[in-house]
């Protein structure tokens, strides 16, 4: 019986980055969706705290071989909580969050993330978690994101590459699954991701980032963004390690937090 996976993003159910990964795990795993209905970017742990979440089946948006999908009016991490317990009969073994629409390096960004975030909420279920995200040029990055994802030519490619290593990473995770509980594996792939790309163990980045508002009118702020200032270079980080054209690959392990030992 093939393992059972639990897929989100923060990207939206329509992103494109999210179904090359559901078809690159069908052929090793069990495969059901909860994502958000439209886009969550920068939404980090955010949950919705008034109000009601609506959650409507999506079978159209994916093929037969998908468990069940379904579209979610919230952020990431009230799709993995709702599915976890709520919508699912039973208990995933892996939750994959992604492919995320640019990079979630650096301490500042993978905060901010919603595509983390919604691995954090299964990691908290003491669920195996990854987090996966596509840098893409800044060339491209604004049609990339404003055709949810549509890419085409050799960034194509890059993506189904990329694609391929995300399921090797999620079974090569599902067998060490009694060391990865209460962690997150925050991946993150280089512009040009081939199937020969090295996998590299690295950590989050130090950015300071600054103001993140600019003044739009007299005592009114929109968000803009910033790329920032990365405070040490240090060859080990996860942004080295995708200046150099490898796959970045940092443990996140809040199975340590309140611990002294």
């Amino acid at each position: 019986m093939k393992p059972h996976a639990l897929v989100t993003n923060d990207d939206g159910i329509e992103s494109a980055f999210l179904h090359r990964l559901v078809d690159a795990l069908l052929p090793f795993f069990k495969v059901s969706v909860a994502a958000p209905a439209f886009e969550q970017s920068w939404s980090g742990r955010s949950m919705t705290r008034h109000g009601e979440i609506e959650v409507m089946q999506s079978p159209s948006h994916f093929p037969k071989a998908v468990a069940t999908a379904w579209a979610i009016s919230g952020t990431p991490s009230d799709c993995v909580n709702i599915a976890l317990g709520n919508l699912l009969t039973e208990t995933p073994d892996i939750i994959l969050s992604g492919i995320n629409i640019g990079f979630n390096t650096t301490e500042t960004l993978i905060l901010s993330s919603g595509t983390v975030a919604g691995a954090i909420e299964g990691a908290l279920w003491e669920i195996p978690a990854v987090a996966f995200s596509q840098c893409v040029p800044g060339s491209i990055f604004e049609s990339v994101r404003d055709s949810k994802g549509g890419v085409e030519g050799e960034f194509s490619r890059s993506l189904d590459a990329a694609a391929v290593h995300a399921a090797g990473i999620a079974r090569e995770t599902l067998a060490a699954a009694d060391t990865c509980r209460g962690k997150v594996i925050n991946v993150n792939f280089p512009p040009l991701t081939t199937e020969t790309s090295q996998v590299v163990d690295t950590f989050p980045a130090k950015l300071k980032l600054g103001s993140l508002f600019g003044e739009t009118s007299p005592g009114k702020y929109a968000f803009r963004y910033s790329e920032g200032t990365v405070a040490e270079s240090h060859p080990d980080s996860d942004r080295i390690a995708l200046q150099n054209g490898q796959i970045s690959r940092s443990l996140l392990d809040f199975s340590r937090m309140g611990r002294r030992d």
